[in-house]
């Protein structure tokens, strides 16, 4: 196989395809005129199983793995769920690549997190302030799991002379984002507390079960207030102070392939001395700023209920990206364009 470029024969198996990360690639990989993508669904192969994924991997000709699959969530996921989290998390991972290693594939890409970096890390937070401080404890098993994978795939690099890259990429969001408001990222799940308050406005009972049947079932608190109606407050977690940065998904698979196309030295001078590049658009807001912008998206204006109760999280996670950039990559995708164009997406999975 070339080092300078993924050529168009090559065998490539995305792990993941179905979820956002997964299908955004499969976009990228099909629109540059790759057509020997290998996928299978979960009951099809079923990545917490080592033995499947080795037998998968052993009769599968793969020349090079993106390996998209996790298990992700929200602040209220990752701190409900911790040992779902790391455990799911690190052994999808182990299988993933120690399988891959066995079979002799040399190219992989690992898609980490940008909460790996400390909690109070200076910012914007640079690569190699990884490993310099207390994580961020409502999401700590998930950025351990992460971490975890960032390691392994430097450790079979230095033993074994593979090509294991590993990206982190900021907030994403876009089409098959998860929209259930109990595991949801924040952007997602505000723009679907936004359109289900549009919906209450304007008296769509018809349409408040049809985005339940679509998308999962609403909580007892926001229903409570859709049932006001027109008097319908947006209920959004913690004090909207935080700032955080958000990558359309299709950007970040773009940026995942520009980076599998460096040369090894290339990726490899980049990155040093660390293991990992980041990945994001070196700009962030408000989750107050964006609140705004999803609902001028949505077409619905109002009074936004900020509960103080719930956490924050990190009080900012931007990114340092100035290392992918002095390689030549940028995104091309704003963020006002990108939660439109999300929006349409989600409208058009209600029809």
């Amino acid at each position: 196989m070339s080092d300078m470029v993924l050529p168009r024969d090559a065998r490539i198996y995305v792990a993941g395809h179905r979820g956002m990360v997964g299908s955004a690639l499969v976009r990228q990989l099909a629109g540059r005129g790759y057509d020997r993508i290998v996928t299978r669904t979960h009951a099809e192969l079923d990545l917490l199983d080592q033995r499947a994924v080795e037998d998968f991997f052993q009769s599968e000709p793969i020349d090079v793995v993106l390996l998209a699959a996790a298990k992700v969530g929200g602040i209220y996921a990752n701190n409900t769920y911790r040992a779902e989290f790391i455990y799911e998390n690190l052994m999808v991972q182990c299988n993933a690549i120690h399988a891959a290693f066995k079979a002799g594939v040399r190219r992989l890409l690992f898609l980490g997190s940008s909460c790996i970096y400390p909690r109070d890390c200076p910012q914007p937070m640079r690569e190699e302030y990884l490993l310099s401080g207390s994580l961020e404890p409502t999401n700590e098993p998930y950025a351990v799991a992460k971490i975890a994978g960032i390691k392994l795939c430097e450790s079979y690099n230095r033993q074994y002379g593979t090509d294991y890259r590993s990206v982190m990429p900021t907030n994403l969001y876009g089409p098959n984002d998860n929209f259930d408001l109990e595991t949801s990222h924040a952007l997602p799940a505000m723009l679907r507390k936004f359109h289900l308050a549009k919906l209450a406005r304007v008296g769509d009972p018809e349409g408040i079960r049809r985005d339940e049947q679509r998308f999962g079932p609403i909580p007892g608190d926001v229903r409570a207030e859709l049932r006001k109606g027109a008097a319908t407050r947006v209920r959004l977690w913690g004090t909207g102070s935080a700032r955080r940065e958000f990558l359309h998904v299709d950007d970040m698979a773009a940026a995942c392939l520009f980076v599998m196309q460096l040369p090894s030295e290339a990726y490899a001078a980049a990155c040093a001395p660390c293991a990992h590049i980041n990945i994001g658009c070196s700009q962030d807001n408000t989750i107050r700023e964006l609140a705004a912008a999803v609902g001028y998206a949505v077409g619905i204006e109002g009074e936004v209920a900020w509960d103080s109760s719930r956490p924050d999280g990190m009080p900012r996670k931007l990114l340092d990206v100035s290392r992918l950039q002095s390689l030549g990559w940028r995104p091309g995708i704003g963020l006002a364009a990108g939660i439109r164009s999300t929006y349409g997406w989600y409208l058009d999975q209600l029809q």
